[in-house]
């Protein structure tokens, strides 16, 4: 009989930290680079795993570089080899906590709400402070978090060619949309 106590309260106590979770496989992430009169240099990834922690508010994303996709596939061939190098840094990660978080405050309006962490791009990382997201909690229950921020490239060491540096933005646009259930 002890050993069956214990088990059910294992038990509660999983389904309870489960209950705290939300988490999604198919975030977007998109970045944009581009410069007025030349080609658009624009990227779309849908298979960002994000994750957050409703009873303090953590975030976490992960992205995997090479799930980028362009318009062009020469363009995103040089992407992935001469400026993200994917293959030695295959992924993208960020890691903070939204600031006075309250899963009971989101009634189905979108909220503005501040956070703070860092982003790792490149093998550099780079803290983010006092950035803002929109959050909302819909009718079925899911969490979605939307927001923007940019980029500077030199903060990760990408090295723009003097070619193609009238091409391209060296402050890039990152947009990310999360729709995460509870886990």
């Amino acid at each position: 009989m002890k050993h069956l106590f214990s088990a059910l309260c294992l038990l509660l106590m999983i389904s309870v930290t489960a209950q705290e979770k939300f988490l999604t496989k198919t975030g977007t992430v998109i970045f944009e680079a581009s410069m007025p009169s030349f080609e658009e240099v624009k990227a779309t990834n849908k298979n960002t795993t994000a994750i957050i922690n409703t009873k303090n508010g953590e975030f976490a994303a992960l992205v995997l570089v090479k799930g980028f996709r362009f318009k062009n596939a020469l363009m995103e061939e040089h992407f992935n080899e001469n400026y993200a190098e994917s293959d030695d840094y295959p992924k993208a990660t960020f890691k903070g906590k939204i600031s006075d978080f309250s899963i009971d405050d989101l009634n189905g309006t979108s909220q503005e709400k501040r956070y703070n962490g860092s982003l790792t791009f490149h093998g550099k990382t780079k803290s983010l402070n006092n950035k803002t997201l929109s959050i909302t909690k819909s009718t079925d229950g899911s969490l979605k978090i939307t927001g923007s921020l940019k980029v500077n490239v030199a903060d990760y060491d990408i090295e723009i060619p003097k070619i193609v540096s009238n091409k391209l933005s060296r402050e890039v646009d990152v947009i990310f949309e999360f729709i995460l259930n509870k886990k």
